[in-house]
């Protein structure tokens, strides 16, 4: 089923109330609450809606509160007849769902509760509960915890605090699991006890977090006897009981201040964009001509989903927030959707036992492990150190500096007296930060960066889409001598470079590229200290598709002539094994493609080349924290050990190694590499399987979460110049008559029909220039990727 948005109405007031417990007292905080909203002074309308009941129908929630709480309004959606946890009734088959027999999946539930405060909201209903069943961690029919299973809808908390021996400790407990999770705890409720005191001590504790606590009387004990003379004076006891807190306690006061929550929570909702406005400088933006409604208000965000505000005042009883698919996956760095309890967990552990620590000298668990963890998984036996950084624009300029030190240090050259450039491919993009600017060509990015220099050569090369059904390498016209333009049957034939890079494509690659580099050496003088490239994806230059084949064979010829670079005396002969580096330093910038963004662990393996200097960042922490590693050879680790400490990589910022940020990543490297062993993307992974005829054995297996039915139907469209899918990107390059590039307008129009949304929800994405695309977690519902091709269907066919 399709994600809701998160739930908020201007008319109606909802609040989902958890307990720190089971058996706290819920259902009578429910009671005592709907009682007293229609009874102010301005009374309003109350619902009760009980998503999960367990146990006889006499004893149901909902049935308390159709007794108690006159004019109430009630509902519960599944009934289980045996009066145990969800989870276990559900096993035992006996739903007796109101509106139907089956056991809920957990995104029908959540829909269900949406789809019941929106028909009360458009009926006029003020204020509305959601009651949970048991605590906070009790688990819902199919196993979650109800704190995960109902996170989606985000609704402000009534918490109920435990007033028995022990509920200190519970109630702080299950105020922290509900924090952690991103809930706004707008009140506490519980018993008054004069032995334990309880509530003397939470008052204290939440008054400190800006919450108001209430205490109301202990209800009337239950009879024993449950004959019907028992039964009656429990309800005439329960009766009195009602009307006494009504009159003794200040619950009507808390009414006035969830009602102010609720007012000052859409006011900043609706305040935000123009406050930011006023402040934000934004990145990558012009703000010439800008307004207020260009800016998304975010109320939160939930596995591949933003929650967006959109105001409607003439239709209060409309929703507020509404799910926007993350499709820019937050500039490249969600992996693991947004808002995951286990990372968040992962975090405060990670806070709680460290905070930050000076790393140099020093070593952390978190770090230790990191490193090790990549090490062992990355798959290069090259890579034996582990630097660490912050992002990665700073992880390449340390990567940059390795390479060139290298270089310099093998073949005797000094830095500060002639220009050592890079090799690498037009279209690059490594970072703003002013070193690896100078590893791209000019640029909208750089050529108006007063410091910006370029220094380098930049190839061009072949690019991979399919059109009109068929995957082809354009050749660019500059390179005709590479020969004609190349189409293949399937993406797996495109990757089989074990068979094409012998091919004649592959050898006139090589010889271009060697010619290429011999006669910027030997005409032009120019010395290069490193070879870096993107695997496979040019990210910001475009989403660059370049054929594999190209890249692969400029590795092969950069290490295969060693001559072409060392025109003079080396200073230091290279060790001749596996792991040493020939020619020049290879180095990957895997910082948007790695880590199973194109659905494998790192890029390089599509070119089977095992590169000396390798960078990560983005996917490193599932789209938690900012992070980056830069991983490298022994022997570029070796060209900065010497007896002075000036050689040394004296490179770093003040939360190198953040503790926090570590213990998320190895958790997150966990959990996707299980996920890859357990074959959670086997479904995609057979439908691209399917598509592929005459791939050969052994090939890198090629994917994407993307459908290749929907690569092949875009592929036909009129507006439509290419279109690849991989991983988890999909990019569609449209036709523009103006030629395209970062500049182009021709892609904003389907931009904008993607936020006007399919039947559930609108698709927030990024253009760079006539290309749109979006992407994927590796955790996105196919449920939601097949929406949104069905969006993209029916704006480009």
């Amino acid at each position: 089923m399709p994600p809701v948005g998160a739930a908020l109405w201007r008319s109606l007031r909802a609040h989902q109330v958890y307990g720190a417990n089971t058996d706290v007292g819920k259902t009578i905080v429910s009671t005592v609450l709907c009682n007293a909203i229609q009874s102010l002074k301005t009374p309003a309308t109350a619902a009760f809606l009980k998503p999960v009941s367990t146990g006889p129908l006499d004893d149901a929630d909902d049935r308390h509160l159709r007794r108690y709480a006159s004019g109430t309004l009630t509902k519960c959606l599944y009934q289980f007849g045996e009066p145990v946890s969800p989870h276990l009734a559900a096993q035992q088959k006996t739903c007796m769902a109101r509106d139907r027999i089956l056991v809920p999946r957990d995104d029908e539930l959540v829909a269900s509760i949406h789809h019941t405060l929106s028909g009360w909201a458009s009926n006029g209903v003020d204020f509305a509960l959601v009651e949970t069943a048991g605590g906070v961690h009790s688990p819902g029919p199919n196993g979650n915890s109800q704190a995960d299973l109902y996170r989606p809808l985000r609704l402000p908390i009534v918490l109920v605090a435990d007033s028995r021996l022990g509920g200190i400790s519970s109630s702080i407990s299950a105020y922290e699991s509900l924090l952690l999770r991103g809930y706004d705890v707008h009140s506490v409720l519980l018993f008054q006890d004069d032995y334990y005191k309880n509530h003397e001590y939470l008052r204290t504790y939440f008054q400190k977090k800006s919450i108001p606590l209430v205490t109301i009387p202990s209800p009337p004990p239950r009879p024993q006897a449950l004959g019907a003379d028992a039964m009656a004076r429990d309800g005439e006891a329960m009766a009195t009981y009602y009307e006494q807190v009504a009159r003794g306690t200040d619950v009507a006061g808390l009414l006035e201040e969830l009602k102010a929550k609720h007012t000052a929570r859409i006011e900043r909702l609706e305040a935000m964009p123009g406050r930011a406005h006023e402040s934000i400088w934004y990145p990558f933006t012009q703000h010439h001509g800008m307004a207020p409604t260009d800016i998304t208000a975010i109320d939160s965000a939930y596995d591949d989903f933003f929650q967006t505000y959109r105001a409607n005042p003439s239709q209060p009883e409309e929703g507020r927030l509404h799910a926007t698919f993350d499709g820019s996956a937050s500039w490249w760095t969600q992996g693991l959707g947004h808002g995951n309890p286990d990372l968040a967990l992962s975090a405060a552990y990670a806070a709680g036992r460290y905070g930050h620590v000076m790393f140099p000298g020093n070593i952390h668990e978190p770090a230790l492990s990191l490193a090790e963890t990549l090490l062992q998984s990355i798959g290069n036996p090259r890579l034996q150190k582990v630097f660490y950084t912050d992002n990665g624009s700073t992880g390449m300029e340390v990567a940059v500096k390795m390479g060139l030190r290298a270089a310099c240090h093998r073949y005797g050259w000094d830095a500060s007296q002639e220009q050592i450039s890079i090799l690498g491919l037009k279209g690059s993009y490594h970072g703003d930060t002013i070193g690896v600017m100078d590893c791209s060509e000019p640029s909208t990015y750089n050529k108006k960066v007063e410091w910006y220099r370029g220094r380098g050569y930049w190839f061009d090369f072949p690019q991979v889409r399919m059109s009109q059904g068929t995957w082809k390498i354009t050749i660019p016209d500059k390179m005709r001598a590479l020969g004609p333009d190349l189409e293949f049957s399937s993406l797996s034939e495109v990757f089989d470079l074990e068979a094409r890079v012998q091919s004649e494509a592959g050898q006139r690659y090589k010889e271009y590229i060697r010619a290429t580099v011999e006669n910027l050496v030997q005409e032009h003088g120019m010395k290069f200290g490193a070879l870096i490239m993107e695997p496979v994806i040019l990210g910001a230059g475009g989403m660059l598709f370049c054929d594999p084949l190209f890249q692969r064979c400029l590795a092969e010829v950069v290490r295969g002539h060693p001559e072409l670079f060392d025109k003079g005396t080396p200073r230091s002969t290279p060790s001749a094994t596996p792991q040493s580096w020939s020619g020049l330093p290879v180095v990957f910038d895997e910082v948007f493609t790695g880590l199973y963004r194109l659905g494998r662990r790192t890029a390089a393996s599509f070119l089977g080349v095992d590169a000396d200097v390798a960078v990560n960042a983005k996917l490193l922490t599932g789209g938690l924290l900012p992070l980056c590693t830069t991983l490298a050879s022994g022997e570029i680790f070796a060209a900065f050990s010497s007896r002075e400490k000036s050689d040394a990589l004296l490179h770093g910022h003040s939360y190198t190694a953040h503790a926090v940020g570590c213990q998320v990543a190895v958790d997150s490297l966990r959990t996707m590499l299980q996920m890859e062993r357990g074959g959670s993307w086997a479904a995609s992974q057979r439908d691209w399987q399917c598509s592929s005829t005459a791939s050969s054995e052994g090939s890198p297996e090629v994917w994407s979460a993307w459908s290749h039915g929907l690569v092949r139907d875009l592929s036909h469209g009129k507006q439509v110049d290419g279109v690849f899918a991989i991983g988890t990107v999909l990019s569609v390059s449209l036709k523009d008559s103006q030629g395209g590039g970062y500049t182009s307008t021709a892609a904003q129009g389907l931009q904008r029909r993607l936020a006007a949304g399919g039947p559930t929800f609108a698709v927030h994405s990024r253009v760079l220039g006539n290309v749109l695309y979006l992407m994927a977690s590796v955790t996105a519902p196919a449920e939601a990727l097949r929406e949104i091709e069905g969006v993209l269907r029916a704006a480009l066919l």
